[in-house]
């Protein structure tokens, strides 16, 4: 298992459940209002808006949702101002962990972050501690039984992606974010589906994490942190073994 793309189908799954639909829906609309407030409410000229939109309606977020989080973004609704930033540290076996944040009080978040570390067997680190570690990358990832990999290859090249990474049961196809609609359209302009699309941070080295009970103690730190209200997003570099990621979860 290797980094945010297996995460981040381990949360999908787990967030698919009614239970979770309030709180994906309050991290998507924080983003829409912040890409709206920073590069205005008209999605053609906005591509972190344009992001954000396509977030929301994968999630099925009602449209008239998805424009009432806009017109607040713009201030053209009373709104709540959120304020990003991030934080970083280190969890079980020295995994690298970045933590993004949209928050309406700073002190608040910090405390609570700080908590979960402590909690969870991590440790909270200075500005830049592990961010060096990670690369801005698009992401586009494909389940290896549901798509012929040549055909996944031919479409990635011709499109422009970086690159396309054989793991245990995905292909991962990397861009640069410049690029990353361009390429995420043509995929979609061959009806290939893909099992998730979009920004985020790749690891450039993972950390193999093979303890059973280790491993146990590092998904609940990432799911502890990612349940916060005020976190948005979490990224690590662990790498965990398909048989022990079945035995935990």
């Amino acid at each position: 298992m290797s980094g945010h793309s297996k995460w981040h189908s381990i949360r999908h799954k787990k967030g698919a459940m009614d239970a979770k639909r309030g709180k994906i829906f309050s991290k998507l609309n924080k983003e829409l209002m912040v890409a709206a407030r920073l590069g205005g409410g008209d999605p053609t000229g906005n591509p972190r808006l344009r992001q954000a939109i396509a977030a929301a309606k994968t999630e099925n977020m009602p449209k008239d949702n998805i424009e009432r989080a806009i017109k607040k973004g713009t201030g053209e609704l009373e709104g709540v101002s959120y304020e990003e930033t991030i934080y970083e540290g280190y969890g079980p076996g020295g995994v690298a962990v970045l933590v993004e944040v949209m928050t309406d009080n700073r002190n608040r978040a910090a405390a609570d972050i700080r908590f979960i570390f402590n909690k969870r067997g991590g440790n909270l680190g200075e500005a830049g501690c592990v961010a060096w570690m990670f690369d801005k990358k698009g992401l586009i990832v494909f389940e290896q039984d549901l798509v012929d990999e040549d055909e996944i290859l031919e479409v990635a090249l011709e499109a422009g992606a970086d690159d396309v990474v054989t793991t245990e049961d995905q292909f991962e196809v990397h861009t640069e974010p410049a690029i990353f609609e361009a390429v995420k359209q043509a995929f979609d302009d061959r009806e290939l589906v893909y099992a998730m699309a979009e920004i985020t941070m790749v690891p450039q080295n993972t950390v193999k994490i093979d303890n059973e009970p280790q491993a146990s103690q590092l998904l609940k730190l990432m799911e502890a942190i990612e349940d916060s209200d005020d976190v948005q997003k979490v990224y690590a570099n662990f790498d965990i073994p398909d048989e022990i990621l079945q035995r935990i979860t």
